[in-house]
């Protein structure tokens, strides 16, 4: 609420009614302010390295399946060679149809993020949903 002080003849005080925005201006320059510094930190640009792991080990099954992708991008299952085609026959006859085996994928270094999600969607549509990705072990950075 403000008042006007006038040079009349009255000594009262007269209300203007009137509203001050520039408390809500400061107010929103501030949180533009704010947002503008924030909104860069919140991306995400580091160089990543997915390989190499410093996980505690799980333990090792007795007979691990594998499946490898080499760098020429060629499969195989254990020691055979299969096609990405013929990938859910080669795990059956492995599994002997057991679709809740787990599947350890290992990739060469080269092999590319892409190469690697196709060859994982190629299990899911195969049936094989319990998937492990093997790396190298590292130790860990102090």
């Amino acid at each position: 609420m403000g008042a006007r002080l006038g040079s009349g003849g009255d000594d009262e005080l007269t209300e203007t009614h009137e509203i001050n925005v520039t408390p809500f201006i400061d107010v929103v320059l501030v949180l533009l302010i704010i947002f503008m510094v924030a909104a860069p930190l919140a991306t995400v640009d580091v160089p990543v390295d997915l390989p190499a792991s410093t996980a505690t080990p799980n333990p090792r099954p007795d007979k691990p399946l594998f499946l490898s992708i080499q760098a020429d991008k060629s499969l195989a299952v254990g020691e055979t060679k299969t096609t990405r085609e013929a990938l859910g026959a080669a795990l059956d006859a492995v599994t002997h149809g057991d679709k809740t085996t787990r599947v350890f994928l290992r990739a060469d270094k080269t092999v590319d993020y892409g190469e690697l999600t196709e060859v994982m969607n190629a299990l899911r549509g195969a049936g094989y949903l319990k998937v492990g990705l093997v790396g190298l072990e590292s130790a860990p950075s102090p």
